[in-house]
């Protein structure tokens, strides 16, 4: 990069000023030297807490007076600057290589900085390799030393002199700081006290006019400013963010809160429902053995009753025959013809070839105990069915027909809240959103997170399906119609046959009555689509374990009407609490 005239003007008068900065420190009490810039020279700081330095730093004051002469030994006259590249003219004058050759292309003319003399033609200049090596010795003995030489923090009394001596007023005296190196270019050696905005970086005097001439420069202090505003800009956005994150956080410990409540209320209310089932089996359990241990007792008494006549008359008969056969054995005829007719079978004997024995009939009894611990249970339970759908219909939301979502030949009501089938194909706009491929249509109102209710009534209906389908069912062709393809219902079919639409076979469901109203329920968070018996709070079936990843709608299917036997309408039906509950 081309120096300009005027910067060479300015280097030239740094060089005067230093000579002057240098006469007017050796004057003061105390030295502070600088081999650069004025702007380096005053980088002077005040100190108190580094009063026992003051010894160390006299002793570098003094080893830099001595040192000064061959400090200058190595410096290009051009830049100041240890010599780079140095070669020699041929008046014998020792220049950087890059300094004299743009200082004389930038002048137009060939004429020595040092001596003056000029030359008619570009002279050959010559590389001083001796000078080159003596100035790489003494660049690396310079950075080994370069903290030691100028970056000196000084106390009150040092800093005296920068305040009243004239030609050290100039001098900026600042706070004191760690690590003062740093506040020197590492390329040029000069403070840092410009900012390129174009590069992102902080820069000196030479970089702004070498490396960073073109560029967009401020000063420090402006550049600081700016920063500032943008870092105000960046703390109100990171402040914002906290507050969104701290929001979040107390939302998530609200949740869990309510997360644990529900859990120790579920827990209690478990803990309950199943102590009293468990109370239940053991009265139908003590019930059961007692029944079958009367049972066992009344055979056995009538078994009892039976085997002492039995014996009884057994008695009787082997006593008649015992004498029947003494008298059998007489030899004296009258005796004999005396007692023969006294040896009849005695009276009052039973006919015991019509009687029979069956003990008390148990066949079937664990099945009728069963039968009755179920109806006992479902009566136990019922409060508990009760209140639980009360706390599912708590969360009823106003369900609406979407009319873009209606098969052709299905017809929905005015305050759109009844389908039925027609049977006749309408022409319809064709929409990505109609069914065709099944007689079905949707609800308006999506759902994509929290719970939700709704109830349909299915009344004098004898095929039916209702429950909800997510968004990306496929509505043209032929799909699975259960959640593999999207689809969560339990279904009414005209062989009065009732089901859950399961993967990968569908599940037969076994209702207690015929259901006139179902009442649907979604956890969308937890994955639980719960169908109910309105009237009776029965829970029909559960669908557990979904993963919904996108939106639900209410699902609804009237049925094909064969002959007229399923024109009744699917109605959605406001909500009523179940007050049985409460």
């Amino acid at each position: 990069m081309e120096i300009t005239r005027g910067v060479w003007t300015k280097y030239s008068w740094i060089c005067r000023k230093w000579r002057e900065v240098e006469r007017c420190v050796s004057a003061a009490p105390v030295s502070v030297r600088n081999k650069r810039t004025e702007q380096e020279t005053s980088a002077c700081v005040c100190s108190k807490a580094q009063a026992q330095r003051i010894q160390t730093c006299t002793a570098t004051d003094m080893s830099s007076t001595r040192d000064r002469s061959s400090e200058e030994t190595f410096m290009c006259s051009i830049c100041l600057e240890l010599f780079s590249e140095p070669v020699s003219t041929p008046c014998g004058h020792n220049f950087c290589k890059r300094c004299i050759s743009e200082a004389w292309d930038t002048a137009g003319s060939c004429t020595c900085p040092v001596c003056k003399r000029s030359y008619k033609t570009r002279p050959k200049l010559s590389v001083n390799t001796l000078l080159k090596e003596l100035v790489s010795e003494r660049k690396l003995e310079k950075n080994k030393s370069r903290s030691m030489e100028n970056m000196w923090s000084f106390t009150e009394v040092q800093c005296d002199p920068h305040l009243t001596v004239s030609g050290l007023k100039k001098h900026q005296l600042m706070e004191p700081v760690e690590n003062l190196e740093d506040r020197l270019c590492p390329e040029h050696q000069r403070p840092l006290e410009l900012f390129c905005h174009t590069d992102e970086k902080i820069v000196c005097l030479m970089c702004s006019v070498l490396e960073h001439k073109s560029h967009e420069l401020l000063s420090l202090e402006a550049a600081c400013e700016r920063r500032r505003s943008s870092l105000l800009h960046t703390q109100a956005h990171t402040q914002h963010m906290v507050e969104q994150r701290r929001l979040k956080l107390e939302e998530i410990q609200r949740c869990l809160e309510l997360s644990d409540t529900e859990v120790h209320r579920e827990r209690a209310e478990g803990l309950q429902v199943f102590t009293a089932l468990m109370q239940s089996v053991q009265r139908r359990q003590e019930l059961f053995l007692e029944e079958l241990q009367e049972k066992q007792k009344l055979s056995h008494k009538r078994a009892q009753e039976l085997v002492q006549q039995l014996e009884q008359e057994i008695c009787e008969l082997q006593k008649s025959s015992t004498e029947a056969e003494e008298l059998s054995r007489s030899q004296d005829p009258l005796h004999f013809l005396q007692h023969c007719p006294a040896l009849t079978p005695p009276a009052g004997l039973k006919d015991w070839s019509s009687v029979s024995f069956e003990g008390e009939k148990c066949e079937g009894s664990v099945a009728r105990a069963l039968k009755e611990l179920q109806t006992s249970l479902s009566e136990e339970m019922k409060p508990h069915y009760e209140a639980e759908l009360w706390r599912k219909q708590k969360f009823a939301v106003d369900v609406t027909l979407d009319p873009d979502t209606a098969h052709p030949e299905l017809v929905l009501s005015e305050d759109l809240k009844q389908v039925h089938l027609t049977g006749v194909w309408k022409q319809l706009p064709d929409s990505p959103l109609r069914f065709t491929n099944g007689l079905v249509v949707l609800g308006k109102q999506s759902f994509s997170s929290g719970r939700f209710y709704f109830e349909v009534q299915v009344k004098e209906k004898t095929w039916w399906a209702v429950g909800v389908a997510k968004e990306s069912v496929e509505r043209k062709e032929w799909t699975n119609w259960n959640p593999k393809g999207g689809f969560w219902f339990i279904s009414m079919s005209d062989t009065d046959e009732y089901f859950a639409c399961t993967d990968p076979v569908w599940t037969d469901l076994s209702p207690s009555a015929a259901p006139q109203k179902v009442g649907v329920f979604v956890d969308f968070d937890q994955g639980l689509v719960s169908f109910y018996d309105s009237d009776s709070a029965d829970l029909l079936f559960s669908f557990t374990g979904c993963s919904f990843t996108e939106k639900l709608f209410p699902y609804f299917f009237p049925g094909l009407n064969f002959k007229g036997s399923n024109s009744a309408p699917l109605v959605v039906t406001a909500v009523e609490t179940f007050t049985g509950a409460k």
